[in-house]
């Protein structure tokens, strides 16, 4: 090569080595900027990540703050916790999952009486050993080893039973204990000791308290038979006295007589009510009545009372409302006598108004009876209505303590309508009057519609005359309500002056003024109203004599008067039936005999019966054990009209020596007697039966009515059961339910 060559070739290969060192330079220099800006981005991260350790740091420091803090608080938490539970009366202890004690109280550690051995980690289970080797636990009837059985067995169970034990010095703890879901127990050891005392205390109160019961219901018994035995003789004779022949003088006596004794037995039966209601043995006796009737004779049997008060007594029964129920009449009918007899006791002068009215679900086959006794009497202090229904109370001041009772009258009758799921409540306006009223369900009898007269199309017009607006109001209701056009009068001669063609019928009270119904029929009959009908409202019905209403062609009807008597009445109208009441049997006075000559005269022969029998049929015997001899007079008259052989024993002895020789068909049997009592005399009976395969009924006479009593005497062997005083009506119907056909006619013409 030539040099020219070799210069020209180390010239190219010096600008190619030049070329590649700028190229070089280049790379580099772009290499150098590249990496000042990855450091400057590096410096910035570091920056940031610098400024974050520090937040980290001051965020780390600040959460060691806190949970120093928090770990003071759960310490001054646990320490005062502790704290309260040491405070505890009851003992307190904890339990782990192995039943390893934690911790305790210490009111839970001195049920251990100080032992060392009880501390935490010792187990549940020594804990029982401890309890029953040291003779802390009073095991009852369990042997020591079966009491920690059944303690172990309910520790272990997921939820065990509180349980109660008693302690060496007569302590009792009621042990409760949970068990959480990691299973620890949390144990509370209650003492209940003064608790237990105390239920100890009402246990033997209760059991005072019953026997003072106990003492009380015997004292009622025992004195409603001391009554009741007395009583039997007076209303018993009261009640034959009536059915002899008497002047009305002495039938007044006889009345009272029966009127007071009967009285008498109200106020037993008050107390004897009371203290059933109040052991709640009081149970009602349903059975189908008529509600309207049962009303009248209440006011009937209160009419001579208001009557010689002044008295006006009004009965409003909702025209549309049924008659006939399903409840207990009895106590229906006490309710109502009740609150009745109050009005008509504290009223001096106005009305007592018994209104009734109802809603009828013909659905359920009910009626919500609602029944209101208005009065225009001395009223209730506004502050004192409450005190009415307590008690043996009555609202106390100078206008009533007059008035006798027991002040169980209302008392019995609020919780008599409450036995009723019924309600009672009163307003009273004090000086002006006051109205009780009570609301009960009663069913309804199937098709007991009220009744709906048919009058006479002849009868369109009838006037009214009574000086009482509300007697006025009523009845023309009643009649408009019929179809009847009515026009009131206020006396005599308001009524004349309201004749005229029109008035079909006169319906007037008997004292009406302006001389009174009678003289009102006196001016009609002279005049062209003479052929008018006439009817007289009377309150007394017998001061009226049968000949002057029959002269006058005036009719009578009580006062209150039944609507189905009055509306009977007018449908007679049409058939010409209006007649007056039927005369009354005269009276002549009878000589007075004494009680001994009575007895002397009963047990003498008496005329032979008529002899209607068969040759193989005989009297029926009864023997009657009764050691009063009222009592055994008594019952000879109520049954002297029957053609029976009667023997009577005086005590239980003779009862069981009679029914040997006497072989009696009936027997009955009074139950508190000398040496030997009724149903001691009637198991010695039921023995000699057992013998000889025979029963003879016998009946139990007594005066003890306390609820209980029935079912003593019956289970002492006896069939039946009446209680004194006795009616005549109540022992006929039981001779006549043992009549057989191997007997003679018992019944003569006399005693039916």
């Amino acid at each position: 090569m030539s040099l020219a060559d070799k210069i020209a070739e180390e010239r190219r290969a010096r600008l190619a080595a030049e070329r590649l060192l700028e190229l070089k330079q280049a790379e580099l220099s772009a290499a150098n900027r590249k990496l000042g800006r990855h450091a400057l981005a590096l410096t910035k991260q570091i920056g940031v990540t610098q400024a974050e350790v520090a937040t980290v740091r001051d965020e780390n420091a600040k959460v060691k703050s806190d949970l120093s803090m928090a770990n003071e608080k759960i310490e001054t938490a646990e320490r005062r916790l502790w704290h309260s539970i040491q405070a505890f009366q009851d003992g307190f202890a904890f339990f782990d999952a192995d039943s390893q004690l934690i911790g305790a109280n210490t009111a839970y550690l001195n049920i251990f009486d100080g032992l060392e051995e009880v501390t935490p980690g010792i187990s549940y289970m020594r804990i029982l050993q401890i309890l029953t080797d040291e003779g802390l636990v009073n095991t009852g009837d369990l042997r020591p080893d079966s009491w920690r059985a059944m303690m172990s067995e309910r520790w272990l169970s997921m939820s065990p039973e509180p349980v109660v034990i008693q302690l060496w010095d007569d302590r009792y703890l009621r042990l409760i204990d949970q068990r959480g879901h990691g299973g620890d127990v949390v144990s509370l050891a209650l003492d209940i000791t003064s608790t237990v005392n105390y239920e100890e205390e009402l246990r033997a109160a209760r059991e005072r308290a019953e026997a003072a019961n106990r003492a009380k219901s015997a004292f009622l018994a025992n004195m409603s038979h001391e009554i009741r035995t007395p009583m039997n003789g007076v209303v018993g004779m009261a009640e034959l006295l009536n059915d002899t022949t008497l002047s009305d003088e002495q039938k007044l006596y006889a009345n009272t007589i029966k009127n007071s004794g009967e009285a008498l037995l109200v106020i037993i039966n008050d107390v004897l009510d009371y203290s059933k209601i109040e052991a709640d043995k009081l149970v009602l006796h349903e059975e189908v009545f008529d509600l309207e009737r049962c009303i009248h004779e209440i006011v009937m049997l209160l009419q001579p009372t208001a009557r010689d008060k002044g008295l006006n007594m009004v009965v409003d029964y909702d025209l549309f409302l049924p008659t006939r129920f399903v409840g207990d009449p009895g106590r229906i009918r006490q309710v109502l006598t009740n609150l009745a007899g109050n009005a008509v006791k504290f009223t001096s002068e106005g009305h007592v108004t018994l209104r009734v009215t109802g809603i009828t679900d013909p659905e359920e086959g009910t009626c919500a009876v609602h029944c209101m006794i208005e009065d225009t009497g001395i009223g209730i202090p506004e502050e004192k209505i409450d005190h009415v229904f307590g008690e043996f109370n009555q609202v106390e001041d100078e206008r009533n303590r007059k008035f006798e009772g027991t002040g169980l009258g209302l008392a019995i009758s609020r919780r008599l309508i409450e036995l009723m799921d019924g309600e009672i409540w009163v307003e009273s306006d004090e000086g002006v009057g006051s109205c009780f009223g009570f609301r009960i369900p009663l069913p309804t009898v199937a098709d007991s519609t009220a009744f709906t007269p048919r009058l006479p199309k002849s009868l369109r017009h009838i006037l009214v005359a009574d000086e009482s607006s509300l007697n006025s109001e009523i009845m023309q209701r009643q009649l408009m309500l019929l179809g009847v056009e009515t026009t009131t009068a206020e006396s005599v001669p308001d009524a004349l002056g309201k004749m005229n063609v029109g008035v079909d019928l006169i319906l007037s009270d008997h004292a009406i003024p302006g001389g009174g119904g009678l003289e009102l029929a006196r001016q009609l009959r002279k005049g062209k109203w003479a052929n008018i009908p006439m009817l007289m409202l009377c309150s007394n019905p017998h001061e009226y004599s049968e000949d002057e209403l029959k002269d006058l062609d005036v009719g009578l009807l009580p006062r209150p008067t039944p609507r189905d008597e009055l509306f009977a009445k007018l449908e007679s109208l049409g058939n010409g039936l209006l007649k007056t009441p039927p005369e009354q049997p005269s009276a002549s006075e009878a000589p007075t005999q004494t009680l001994e000559e009575a007895y002397a005269a009963d047990n003498a022969a008496a005329p032979p019966l008529p002899d209607t029998a068969t040759n193989d049929q005989r009297q029926m015997r009864i023997l009657a054990a009764e050691d009063n001899r009222t009592n055994q007079l008594v019952f000879r008259k109520m049954v002297k009209d029957l053609n029976i052989e009667l023997k009577f024993a005086n005590n239980g002895i003779e009862a069981v020596e009679l029914y040997q020789s006497f072989e009696p068909d009936l027997v009955f049997m009074d139950i508190s007697m000398p040496e030997m009592d009724g149903k001691e005399a009637t198991g010695e009976i039921r023995k000699l039966e057992a013998l000889s395969g025979k029963h003879v009924p016998i009946v139990a006479l007594t005066a003890h009515a306390m609820t209980g009593d029935s079912d003593g005497i019956l289970a002492a062997g006896l069939d039946h059961y009446l209680t004194k005083p006795l009616r005549k009506a109540v022992i006929l119907e039981r001779i006549l339910q043992h009549v057989s056909d191997e007997f003679q006619q018992v019944e003569t013409t006399s005693a039916a």
